[in-house]
């Protein structure tokens, strides 16, 4: 920090130039002087310069170059009872404030937020992300907050913010009524009912937020494990096919469990089609070559057909087979409405809806007419 002052008897020249990052307000060090009346006073953008005279707040001063007189000093003279003729040096404290946004400030909950989602039932949520300050009433920023602090810089306030916005959106979120899975779509929508709800707390410090962002919303980890299962087995689509890619890939890891048991399926299978390959060039008494070979199993039954029951009227006929169905279809008695059930089917369903569809397909639609 650099400040200009004359080292004489009196101070005639209060500035200052500011080159950190943090500090928000800064006390003109006057080593125990007095302000000469008619001293320069140089506010730069972004700052602003607040009188403390005996412990009082007395006059603020936006940016621009000042000649300290009676005139522009109302409360100062005020507080004092000078008249407009007063020359005398006087003593004041001078703060000035950082006016500008600090930026890239943090929050987020320590401790999960307790919401019921309409898909999920009761979750425990955490939130975090940036925020921007500012001070917007010097005066009441000096009053509430600074005291009689030399040197104040945004941490020592950051905290204090960080609870307020928590708060804030602890009951937002609880109370949106929006599910967790859209939530990362609505955080603008969200950020700015938390921006808005703390506005009038925030600013009896003397503050506004400049900007509010949420960044993330998330679940517990183990919740969002479960959720992960749950999208790999829906980008899967068949469970069946899902298990059968599963194992092709176990089988084509060198050393796994399932790679060498199905390897030792494969070679119990190779050594079996071996040994009917042996068998059928030897015989049946030690093997004797030219001996009648045994002959081969018999091929399995054909698998029996559906039976199926018709619903027409209120009225359960049935079971039919597959060739009475095809009959009724050529007849007109078994349409794409008509309800069926077969044994293993989960309640009735239309006959368009089951495995007869292909009888219903194969019947042509009524001639044109003449």
């Amino acid at each position: 920090m650099v400040f200009d002052f004359l080292k004489g008897e009196f101070i005639d020249v209060i500035s200052w130039l500011d080159d950190t990052r943090d500090t928000m307000v800064w006390r003109f060090d006057r080593r125990g002087q007095a302000i000469k009346m008619g001293a320069k006073l140089t506010v730069r953008e972004g700052q602003a310069a607040v009188f403390i005279h005996e412990g009082q707040l007395a006059d603020v001063f936006g940016p621009g170059l000042y000649m300290l007189e009676t005139n522009n000093m109302p409360i100062l003279t005020t507080l004092q009872h000078w008249d407009h003729g007063f020359q005398s040096p006087f003593k004041s404290e001078v703060y000035f404030v950082n006016t500008t946004r600090f930026n890239d400030q943090k929050w987020g909950t320590k401790n999960p937020i307790m919401a019921r989602d309409p898909e999920f039932g009761p979750v425990r949520l955490r939130a975090f992300g940036t925020y921007s300050m500012r001070v917007t009433d010097p005066g009441k920023f000096i009053q509430e907050v600074v005291g009689t602090d030399g040197e104040f810089t945004s941490d020592e306030i950051s905290f204090q913010i960080r609870n307020v916005i928590v708060q804030s959106a602890s009951q937002v979120l609880a109370k949106s009524g929006i599910p967790v899975l859209d939530m990362a779509a609505n955080t603008a929508d969200l950020g700015k009912i938390i921006a808005n709800a703390i506005a009038p707390q925030v600013g009896e410090y003397g503050l506004s937020i400049a900007e509010f962002y949420i960044e993330n919303i998330s679940l517990p980890e183990e919740v969002e494990k479960a959720l992960d299962k749950r999208t790999s087995i829906g980008v899967a689509g068949d469970l069946n096919k899902y298990m059968q890619f599963n194992a092709a890939e176990a089988l084509g890891q060198p050393g796994s469990a399932m790679g060498a048991a199905m390897g030792a399926g494969m070679g119990a299978g190779m050594g079996m089609g071996m040994a009917q390959s042996m068998g059928q060039t030897a015989g049946p008494w030690g093997g004797q070559p030219g001996a009648m070979a045994a002959p081969p199993p018999p091929p399995p039954p054909p698998p029996a057909g559906r039976n199926w029951h018709l619903a027409v009227d209120g009225t359960t006929t049935g079971p039919f087979g597959e060739a009475d169905l095809a009959r009724a279809v050529t007849e007109g008695r078994l349409t794409r409405a008509t309800m069926v059930w077969s044994p293993g089917q989960d309640g009735w369903k239309m006959a368009a809806e089951t495995e007869l569809a292909r009888l219903l397909d194969q019947v042509p639609p009524p001639p044109p007419k003449p």
